[in-house]
């Protein structure tokens, strides 16, 4: 594990440990999933085949929440990183209708060959049915992204369907130099969404406007949360 995962999960840890018996009204969960595919913003993360991931995550009644997340990772023959480890932590909450969320993720992957991890901002705001994100690349490391120019926006929508199963649909769309660099294409792209869940299963289409990349593509997976 390079350092700054080293740092990143001690940091992780003491929190935990440090506010969970100091706060009242905490909450720690863990969750755990099997996909057939793994995507972010479109694009395969486990050179389209299956992945495991599981998390942790804490939070408390100011809103304040922190956790991490672990997934397998295929980037090709040409690349030894097997796993990603994400490390993140924000506020949330609502005004009256409206809910919030603003904070950061680091994305690690502490086996690759070269120093590729990075870091986001975000900031959310939804309302019933509807939400808006946007993320924003802070910092990367050289075998990441020479750029460092990326911006992420995205429109959710879920609506409740037959009997207790919810209907997902997503657009979003990448901006930036560091786009360009990793897609080897236009420097904005746009991939959209649709997902039907119930019951911790879904049931998926994804699809994206790249030219190496624009095949529809089918996805089938299964989540467990835990509250401990």
């Amino acid at each position: 594990m390079t350092n700054k995962a080293s740092f990143l999960l001690g940091t992780c840890l003491v929190l935990l440990s440090s506010n969970a018996l100091a706060a009242s009204g905490h909450t720690i969960s863990a969750n755990a999933a099997a996909s057939s595919n793994y995507f972010w913003r479109g694009i395969t993360q486990s050179d389209d085949g299956a992945a495991v991931s599981g998390g942790l995550d804490y939070s408390n009644d100011s809103g304040f929440y922190l956790g991490t997340w672990a997934s397998n990772v295929d980037f090709g023959e040409t690349s030894s990183t097997s796993y990603e480890l994400d490390f993140y932590l924000g506020f949330s909450g609502e005004i009256k209708a409206l809910s919030y969320d603003v904070g950061y993720i680091h994305y690690a992957y502490p086996d690759a060959a070269g120093d590729i991890d990075f870091g986001e901002v975000y900031t959310s705001l939804g309302w019933r049915n509807l939400s808006f994100k946007a993320s924003y690349l802070t910092h990367a490391q050289s075998g990441s992204s020479t750029e460092e120019d990326m911006l992420y926006l995205e429109l959710n929508a879920t609506f409740p369907v037959f009997k207790s199963a919810e209907l997902g649909l997503h657009i979003g769309n990448s901006r930036g130099d560091t786009v360009m660099e990793w897609t080897g294409e236009d420097d904005s792209y746009m991939d959209y969404g649709v997902n039907l869940s119930k019951d911790g299963y879904t049931f998926g289409l994804v699809k994206t406007d790249l030219d190496a990349d624009d095949d529809l593509k089918v996805y089938v997976s299964y989540a467990v949360d835990f509250d401990l």
